[in-house]
This record gives C-alpha cells, sequence and structure tokens, in this order.
C-alpha cells in the first residue's frame, strides 16, 4: 500500500511530490495530462517567483518534474474516476486503468481559468493575453491593455494595473459592474481607467503579440478596434474539483475548504493549490501549499 497518492502534476503537486520523497513517504503522482506543470506552461515569462526572474514558464514547469524525479517520485499519466472508502485508514485512488491502496491523498488538479472563446484568443495567450494580473502586470508597464470583466477580480486587476500602466480599458458585458462597491468608487475615481459598457470582446489580434482587440457594444451593435498591447481576462476561475465534489466539503463555487494545513473535511485527504480556498492564487502559493500538506500527511500517518 502507498504512503500517498497525488492528484494533479502543478505546481502544488510538484511541491509536495518534493517533500513526500524528502519525508520518506512511498509517493505516486497521477497527472491526467503527458506533460506535467499545470497552468505555468502556458505562461511565456514567470517574473515573481523568487530566485528565478524571467524564467519561462514551460522551462519552470520542466524543473519542478525533473526535480520531484531527481527525489524518486513516480508518476502515471492517468485519469482519476473516483475515491472509494475515503473515510477508512486505507483509501483507494480510481482510475481509468487501475486501482491505487494509500494511506493519504493530495487533491492538487488545480483550478482552469475561464475563457472568453473568441478569435485569437488561444494564439495570443501567455504573448499579450493573460489570465493574472498580479503574474503579468508588470511586463506592461507604460502600456494600453484591456481588463475584460465586471467582479471583484475584473476591478481588483484594473486597479492593479492602472498603476503601472498609461492606460486600462475595463470592458463589461453590462451597463452595472457586479464587483464590491468600495472596489467600483475606486475604479470610477482612477483616472487612467476607462469603463467601456454594454460591450464584448469579439477578437484578439496581433502578429507575434497582442495589438488590437476588437470589440462590439451589445446595443447598438457598432464593432470597432482598440489599439493595445495586454489583454486580461476575468471572467472568472472554475476549479478542478469534480470528482470530489460531494465528498469533501467545498465551497458554493467549487472551491474545497481547507485551511493553510491543507486539511480537508475527511481526515487523511488533503487539498493543496489554486482549488482550495484561499486569497491568492500564485506558483509560489501552490509550491507552499504542497510543503504544507506533506508536513499535516506526515503528522496523520504517524498518529492514525
Amino acid at each position: 500500500m502507498l504512503d500517498m497518492v497525488i492528484i494533479g502534476s502543478g505546481p502544488a503537486g510538484l511541491s509536495a511530490a518534493i517533500y513526500a520523497m524528502r519525508a520518506g513517504l512511498q509517493t505516486l503522482v497521477i497527472e491526467k495530462q503527458p506533460m506535467s506543470g499545470g497552468q505555468v506552461l502556458n505562461t511565456v515569462d514567470v517574473d515573481n517567483y523568487p530566485g528565478l526572474p524571467g524564467i519561462g514558464g514551460f522551462e519552470l514547469g520542466m524543473n519542478f518534474r525533473k526535480h520531484a524525479e531527481t527525489m524518486g517520485a513516480r508518476f502515471v499519466t492517468e485519469e482519476v474516476t473516483a475515491i472509494e472508502s475515503p473515510e477508512g485508514k486505507e483509501k483507494v485512488v480510481v482510475t481509468n486503468k487501475e486501482s491505487y491502496p494509500c494511506r493519504t491523498i493530495v487533491l492538487a488538479m488545480g483550478a482552469t481559468h475561464r475563457m472568453l472563446g473568441v478569435p485569437g484568443e488561444e494564439a495570443l495567450r501567455g504573448m499579450g493575453v493573460s489570465y493574472c494580473a498580479t503574474c503579468d502586470g508588470a511586463f506592461f508597464r507604460g502600456k494600453t491593455v484591456a481588463v475584460i470583466g465586471g467582479g471583484d477580480v475584473a476591478l481588483e486587476d484594473a486597479l492593479f494595473l492602472a498603476r503601472g500602466c498609461e492606460k486600462v480599458y475595463l470592458i463589461h458585458r453590462r451597463d452595472a459592474l457586479r464587483g464590491a462597491r468600495l472596489l467600483q468608487q475606486k475604479v470610477f475615481d482612477t483616472p487612467n481607467i476607462e469603463l467601456v459598457w454594454d460591450t464584448v470582446a469579439e477578437a484578439v489580434e496581433g502578429e507575434g503579440t497582442v495589438q488590437m482587440l476588437q470589440i462590439r457594444n451589445n446595443k447598438t451593435g457598432e464593432t470597432k478596434g482598440l489599439p493595445l498591447q495586454g489583454v486580461f481576462v476575468a471572467v472568472g476561475i472554475t476549479p478542478n474539483t469534480e470528482i470530489v465534489r460531494g465528498l469533501v466539503d467545498c465551497d458554493e463555487a467549487g472551491y474545497i475548504r481547507a485551511d493553510e494545513t491543507c486539511k480537508t473535511s475527511i481526515p487523511g485527504i488533503f487539498a493543496a493549490g489554486d482549488l482550495r480556498t484561499k486569497p491568492l492564487r500564485q506558483i509560489v502559493t501552490a509550491a507552499a501549499d504542497g510543503a504544507n500538506a506533506i508536513t499535516a500527511a506526515e503528522n496523520y500517518i504517524y498518529t492514525f
């Protein structure tokens, strides 16, 4: 029987694998995709991971994987379909190919940014199209960008970007924002943020980098292009927790309720990374979750 099964191989899962191997735990990492790294693979440059300024996202993801492999972590590419006997001393992770009895489980499946689904978005992802203002905002100092969305995250992103960008368009499909009143007032009071109401994105354009955002007014049907260098999409994030909803306690958005110990509502099952309830979702916080999850798992294994 394994000491631990880690589901997911983004920064949280790979960090957990490294710490698990250092702790001498017999560990298996199950990854759905044939390549480790999670969302970081879609980031061209990472400028906020300590000690590695400007490293490519793909390179960082591969470094995480190589480190875990060097420590002796074992990987399989399979899709988890169920967790059986979750409250027992021997839990079972079931995949589309095999069943793995284990003492502990680390849920590290991450979260997925909702996309606009417009032409050019995927092709220019990481080359001007971003889903994280705090990750990528520093690359756009003195430039013109757009934030798409109307909730708290979109408002916070617009305010964050306005500190360094020459101009920020805040584009919302309705005629009123959904975010907190305090945030709304701050946006209204910020001179380099321009509200674009009743408007949706139609296409992102550019050769090798973002150069233009095509938009359409919902009420008038008018279309036009906004010359800019960055598009920040803030229309929501979906945690990849489908297989455990109803198993562990989740909030109304589907995030697993877990604090800094990463303990879930079921003893022996831990949640690390973007899928847990937390105020900040970054590579560095995901990696920290992986370490915290292993510390809590060790205590569980040796005291159960």
